[in-house]
């Protein structure tokens, strides 16, 4: 048993994964071998599945799923492409009706052995599929082919891989000289050896080694699909018995499997998956562009990829012309016969496109790299691949809703009068609140209206993890999604979460958790004593009251809570104002703003009058921090109640004998982000003129950070008008009598009247009716 070395009925076959030229190379040997059985590195739990990869709804990238029912989150992934070694010999054990399997130790045993080390794996791409496996600790575990690529003058081994194998023209003797490749590489130890990895490795390749004998019993020519790195391995002469020992008294448990949608973006190895490549995009411009490997396809390919820059740059508003394509195939030609390399690579084609298409501006290569490089394509699944009832039933309202999962950003706006419109919405809602965040809400009741919600969608290929997870809370996205919030609130403590919460239920239509989420908020509110928790708790409900009927929600069972809210914020507030420094004051101000908004809204009118009331009592407390005193007045000042006794309370405020520090802080809450007001109350602009001008210089120098603070508040128009009003008006001078600051003169003044009386037709006895 070698590699491609044909001895008795195996043949070995290293590959990388993820490799065009590796796929095309197999394709390419499996026809010449014709062999009975396929065994494909993998995991042997997923083997019922393999039937699917030959179903036309089937298209890559997908991955299988492996999960712990029990624990979910324990899963791996193992992605493959269109352009994946793998993939092609599932295709081909396809059309030749040959059977496939996987041989590679089962996860089974695997994840058992990392719960045993007291490490459960999160869910993550399977890493463990590189020809030299992912470890971060040693470089010659992190990649050997690194060695060979450097000693061979190549920055790294992906890059030697890609010319030597990928882009390799012949392929007839390819797997023999990858085979001899790995073997003296791993004759060549590392000088830190990386015990639990050795360990892994062994386990995996004993088990390999066993199936392969096992295959060996049923078929004649047996294809043996790996890991270039363990093709050494697999060709080893070890003793069947040795190889059972070691296999002997494994731990396991039990897992599940599935087909799920993958994405190039987590097929990349800036995703952080181990066995990644830098630019699937490319690659599968690679496999679709071109099936065979001579001079007129390698320029096809050149020239196709720099169209397709052109139409994405075209498409984008940026020039691009036929001669800037031309100039690019040119040079990239060039760069690769310097180089001695067969065809101009990605290397070489980055390099061509950065300087004659972007002219080094890289925000133009960072275009070309997210869409085209890496690629923000999908791949989907046949429906009937076996999944968990929540994923089934989210799957169908996906299809009735038409709401297609993508991997890039997507916005979407939604109008709640719209029947599916608001369905799509629930949706949306309901899978936050199963911590699913495919949506990201981009506004809040705002936009055209509060019947339009605006959303940033986002589909994650891990997402299909935690719908499994999820599934545990129900069967369906409704049921799951009130199972997780009734839990969710009982263990909630604050009552400004308990408030986010009700209104995100209401968003999402739960009726089934309305009833408990508001019975635990009436029992923290009936518990809660602290103003400012209520005062933080209060915009959400009060949200939920004014739009609920924009969704057709019934929030009735929030009004009594609501109102009492309110009645118990009026009786505490004074007191919850007292001994604030300037930070507090701050905060509490913020609420204050807050809170007054949303009693505007409510549909209770008793409520706002009660909060009035307990503001303009705030308002006159001479104990409290003067920008909470200040805002108090100035929002009492422009509901229209109390005007003079608001502008009696400033002008005490801000008299000579107050402190200027306090006053300044007055100042600051009357006036913070809005100059109009003083733009237009000539009274209010007399009174802070006055004020500023009396100060004396040491009391100045103490409210300018405030002043200034305010100001900075303002609008740059509103600035820029009360800059000119000071022109107009020097300090000190009133307002209202600016324009009568030059005395008349009378009797200049009667010279012109016979001709200003000419000029407005105005006759003798006119002149004293105007």
């Amino acid at each position: 048993m070698t590699s491609a070395l044909a001895v008795k009925q195996v043949t070995l076959f290293g590959i990388r994964h993820h490799g065009p030229g590796s796929a095309r190379s197999l394709e390419q040997a499996l026809t010449a071998l014709q062999p009975d059985c396929v065994l494909v590195e993998g995991p042997p739990e997923a083997d019922d599945l393999l039937g699917f990869a030959a179903d036309p709804a089937m298209q890559p990238p997908v991955a299988l799923l492996l999960y712990d029912p029990k624990q979910p989150q324990r899963a791996v992934f193992f992605p493959f492409a269109s352009f994946s070694p793998e993939w092609r010999a599932f295709q081909y054990a396809a059309q030749h009706q040959v059977p496939v399997r996987f041989f590679d130790l089962p996860h089974s045993h695997r994840l058992a052995d990392a719960a045993h080390d007291h490490a459960p794996p999160a869910a993550q791409a399977d890493q463990e599929t590189e020809p030299a496996e992912a470890e971060p600790d040693d470089d010659f575990y992190s990649d050997p082919l690194d060695w060979l690529g450097r000693s061979a003058g190549y920055a790294d081994g992906e890059s030697w891989w890609e010319h030597m194998v990928e882009q390799r023209r012949d392929t007839s003797d390819i797997f023999q000289a990858i085979a001899e490749a790995m073997t003296v590489l791993r004759e060549q130890p590392p000088t830190q050896r990386n015990a639990a990895y050795e360990r892994r490795e062994a386990l995996r390749e004993a088990y390999m080694r066993k199936q392969i004998r096992a295959a060996c019993k049923h078929y004649q020519r047996i294809a043996v699909v790996c890991g270039a790195w363990h093709v050494p391995a697999l060709a080893a002469r070890v003793a069947a018995k040795d190889d059972n020992a070691r296999l002997k008294g494994l731990a396991k448990i039990n897992l599940k499997a599935t087909w799920v949608p993958w994405s190039y973006q987590r097929l990349s190895s800036a995703s952080g998956y181990g066995a990644g490549v830098s630019a699937p995009g490319w690659y599968h411009h690679l496999w679709s562009a071109s099936p065979t490997a001579d001079n007129h396809a390698a320029r096809h390919i050149t020239i196709g990829w720099l169209t397709r820059i052109a139409h994405l740059l075209r498409a984008q508003d940026l020039d691009c012309s036929s001669a800037h394509v031309i100039e690019a195939v040119r040079l990239a030609e060039a760069l690769a016969a310097m180089r001695a390399r067969p065809l101009p690579g990605l290397e070489e084609l980055d390099e061509a496109v950065r300087a004659v298409i972007c002219m080094g501006d890289d925000r133009i290569t960072a275009i070309i790299r997210k869409q085209l490089l890496v690629d923000d394509r999908l791949g989907a699944v046949p429906r009937d691949v076996p999944t968990v009832p929540l994923q089934q039933d989210f799957e169908q309202q996906q299809k009735s809703l038409r709401l297609k999962a993508e991997v890039g950003q997507k916005m979407l706006m939604l109008d709640l009068r719209k029947p599916s419109h608001l369905e799509r919405s629930k949706l949306l809602h309901r899978m936050s609140l199963l911590d699913i965040r495919w949506g990201h809400p981009a506004n809040h009741h705002g936009g055209k209206g509060t019947f339009h919600e605006q959303w940033r969608l986002e589909w994650l290929p891990d997402y299909s993890i935690d719908l499994i997870g999820a599934a545990a809370w129900g069967n369906t996205i409704a049921e799951a999604a009130s199972q997780r919030t009734i839990d969710r609130a009982a263990q909630h403590q604050t009552l400004s979460e308990l408030a986010g919460l009700i209104d995100a239920v209401l968003a999402a239509d739960l009726t089934a958790a309305v009833s408990p989420v508001v019975a635990r908020l009436q029992a923290l509110a009936a518990d809660e004593s602290d103003i400012g928790a209520m005062m933080t708790a209060l915009p959400a409900l009060g949200r939920v009251l004014r739009y609920g009927d924009v969704r057709q929600t019934d929030t009735d069972q929030l009004k009594p809570i609501v109102d009492s809210l309110v009645t118990r914020l009026c009786i505490g507030l004074v007191n919850a104002c007292r001994s604030l420094d300037d930070e507090a004051a701050a905060q509490m101000t913020e609420r204050i703003d807050q809170v007054a908004q949303t009693t505007a809204l409510l549909p209770n009118p008793e409520d706002r009058e009660r909060w009035l009331v307990a503001l303009f009592q705030l308002a006159q407390q001479s104990d409290v921090n003067g920008l909470v005193a200040g805002r108090a007045c100035r929002l009492v000042f422009d509901s229209g109640r109390h005007a003079d006794a608001c502008r009696d309370l400033l002008l005490s405020a801000l008299s000579r004998g107050s402190d200027p520090e306090q006053a300044g802080r007055w100042f600051e809450g009357f006036l913070r982000t809005s100059g109009t007001l003083l733009l237009h109350d000539d009274h209010l602009w007399d009174l802070i003129d006055t004020w500023l001008c009396g100060l004396s210089g040491a009391a100045f120098e103490t409210v300018l950070p405030l002043v200034r603070r305010t100001m900075a508040s303002f609008s740059a128009g509103e600035r820029r008008q009360i800059a000119e009003r000071v022109k107009r008006n020097p300090a000190g001078q009133s307002s209202q009598t600016a324009g009568d600051s030059t005395p008349i003169d009378h009797e200049r003044a009667a010279l012109a009247m016979p001709l200003l009386n000419r000029l407005l037709a105005c006759g003798p006895n006119q002149r004293g009716a105007s």
